[in-house]
């Protein structure tokens, strides 16, 4: 087993991991993910106790627990890169030993749930309802640097998918990673459920023109109009694939959890996003709690 050089992987003085500026002593085995740094807050104020809080750059963290079950809260920023950094940093703080530098002999299966704010891509998925999704699918490219094999129905998902879109020929490689089954059973009855598409942007990748043109100006009617089977694409955000293929990656089971805060087909916006994000975290942890 090869040492891990301190390049690769940064620890600081105080034996924390480089970006998330946590030690292992200081995550909880289930992991809650929230975009907004201010979100961290607004979800541990449910926590019974909080025993351990960490600030460095956009990565807040508020370790504690609810009954008898260990959390933590992080907020990772907006975007698929900084996923890449969250998750393996997570991993590395359970799965390799910091004194050695080695990859533990028994590995840790982590639970991460992102708690997120979406946009809607069916007219009967409304503003103020929450999406679980079953699939990540990446228009952002994260995990074509890394060695991400599809299972046959990804496979064949994705092969519908491009042939559909065209996007392949366009921006992007698509990819797509599956949700942890053993979570998703748990969030049913209140939830969607679909494909959740991730953009590596916020305006042209999804769609959206301000001043700029777009090269696919179809992208809205191009993913709703997508079926596959029981699979349609629900909801469109920047995070999820991310988190889906890496996590699968890493042997971490993973799932996202999206308030609507807009509907791209209906033209429309929540009139309190603020409430519709304090629904979803209510609701999601009583269920978190109990798994």
């Amino acid at each position: 087993m090869q040492r891990i050089a301190e390049s690769e992987l940064i620890i600081n003085n105080r034996g924390a991991v480089y970006h998330l500026d946590l030690r292992p002593e200081e995550l909880a085995p289930t992991v809650l993910t929230v975009g907004d740094p201010d979100r961290v807050a607004q979800v541990s104020k449910y926590f019974d106790k909080i025993e351990y809080k960490s600030q460095h750059r956009e990565f807040i963290t508020h370790t504690g627990s609810i009954g008898n079950k260990r959390i933590s809260v992080i907020s990772t920023g907006i975007g698929p890169d900084n996923i890449d950094i969250v998750v393996n940093e997570l991993d590395a703080l359970v799965n390799i030993d910091f004194q050695t530098r080695l990859v533990k002999d028994h590995l840790t299966q982590l639970q991460i749930i992102r708690l997120g704010t979406s946009g809607s891509l069916q007219a009967d998925i409304p503003v103020d309802s929450y999406v679980a999704s079953t699939h990540g699918l990446g228009l952002d490219n994260l995990l074509n640097f890394y060695r991400l094999e599809h299972n046959d129905e990804e496979r064949q998902l994705l092969q519908s998918f491009t042939t559909h879109s065209q996007l392949h020929m366009q921006v992007t490689n698509p990819y797509i990673s599956s949700a942890s089954p053993t979570l998703l059973k748990h969030f049913v009855q209140g939830y969607h459920h679909g494909i959740t598409v991730t953009c590596p942007g916020f305006y042209g990748p999804q769609g959206r023109v301000l001043r700029l043109g777009v090269r696919n100006p179809q992208l809205i009617g191009s993913l709703s109009s997508f079926s596959y089977g029981q699979h349609r694409i629900t909801n469109f955000e920047m995070e999820t694939s991310a988190i889906f293929g890496l996590g699968r990656l890493l042997g971490h089971h993973c799932l996202a959890l999206n308030a609507i805060v807009a509907n791209r087909v209906k033209q429309e916006f929540t009139k309190d996003g603020a409430a519709a994000v304090e629904g979803l975290i209510k609701q999601s942890l009583a269920i978190v709690e109990k798994i």
